[in-house]
């Protein structure tokens, strides 16, 4: 055999296998094998989505801010304080949580009221408070002034029955004769009251015989408090006049009568006036009244009010006055002097002049 031999090539296996037992090999089909037919693929249908809807969000209501009170302290002769307390407005009522402050809600005003603006050049001719104006003695004496009031107003809501607290929030401004000053202070305290920011005030002119606040502060006249005790008017709300300080309101005296006294004294008049109250839980009423021994009202109003400020002229006042004047004046249990028109010596800084030091220091 050499290399040009064609070999042969030996079975497999399992071929010699079955020539060693005599089997004959199975015949081989060179046919081609048809292709298995697979199965078509299943067509599937998308889901069909219904379309979105379109949800206009609702509007959101946004509460509008309370409006924010103005300082606007003045300068000029004033009456001195004793006292100096820390801020604090009218406080809570008996059954309240003291812990945490109540939530401010603001009381909307009547629409049918009117609106007049403060006479600047009235004011300062009269030597009262200026809105505006830097902080001087007479700012600062009615700040002492007010403090007092309201820790008084505080105290009796706070161990007091729910009528007891309305009542400390309405202030009597009296004095025991005339010209002794006490509408002067009603206005000062009033303009100063009004810089509080949980206070609105409202300021009755209550001197029936010669009501003198309206003409002092540049406001017109009109309907007033002795009109609704009368009967010719409905609603004392609607009597009211708002001024340009947002958080100060008047009411004017009204039409003189000669049964004043006998008004004040109804069983109207006392659900008219502690209705002014009873209105607007942040509403301080400061009541400007005749002189407690010149006329009768001042007596009946005592009987209406939860404190009265009495007003003692510095070298006037007599001792036997005053003491007349808070007999008189006995039937509010919380009575508090003011004294009015004093005198500083002359070189010798003033009070409230330390914010006159603070610019000049600057």
């Amino acid at each position: 055999m050499n290399d040009h031999t064609p070999r042969r090539l030996k079975g497999s296996l399992l071929e010699r296998a079955a020539q060693g037992f005599h089997y004959a090999p199975a015949p081989i089909d060179d046919a081609p094998v048809a292709p298995v037919a697979k199965p078509a693929p299943k067509r599937v249908e998308a889901p069909v989505v219904a379309p979105e809807m379109q949800v206009q969000p609702a509007p959101v209501v946004v509460p509008q801010p309370a409006p924010q009170a103005e300082h606007f302290p003045g300068e000029g002769r004033g009456p001195a304080s004793a006292s100096q307390t820390e801020s604090l407005g009218p406080g809570l009522r008996r059954g309240e949580a003291q812990e945490e402050a109540a939530p401010q809600i603001a009381v909307a005003r009547p629409t049918g009221r009117r609106m007049a603006p403060l006479d600047r050049a009235v004011l300062e001719k009269g030597g009262m408070l200026m809105p505006g104006a830097a902080i001087g003695p007479l700012a600062e004496e009615f700040r002492m002034v007010k403090r007092q009031l309201l820790l008084t107003a505080r105290a009796v809501a706070a161990k007091d029955t729910a009528k007891a607290a309305d009542r400390a929030r309405m202030i009597l401004v009296c004095s025991a004769q005339p010209s002794e000053g006490k509408t002067f202070c009603a206005i000062n305290l009033a303009l100063s009251m009004a810089t509080e920011k949980d206070v609105e005030v409202l300021l009755v002119d209550a001197d029936f015989p010669k009501p003198d606040v309206l003409p002092r502060m540049g406001l017109p006249g009109g309907p007033g408090l002795l009109d609704v005790l009368a009967g010719s008017v409905a609603n004392v709300e609607d009597c009211i006049i708002d001024t340009d300080i947002p958080q100060l309101s008047v009411l004017p005296a009204g039409a003189r009568s000669n049964s004043d006294t006998e008004l004040l004294a109804s069983d109207r008049a006392r659900a008219v006036i502690d209705g002014l109250a009873e209105a607007n839980p942040r509403r301080i009423v400061i009541f400007d009244s005749p002189p407690a021994l010149a006329a009768s009202p001042a007596s009946v109003l005592a009987l209406h009010v939860g404190q009265v400020m009495l007003v003692v002229r510095a070298d006037q006042t007599s001792e036997s006055d005053l003491r007349a004047a808070v007999n008189t004046l006995d039937a509010c249990e919380h009575i508090q002097l003011v004294l009015n028109s004093v005198s500083f010596q002359p070189g010798g800084r003033r009070f409230g002049s330390y914010y006159e030091y603070g610019e000049e220091s600057r």
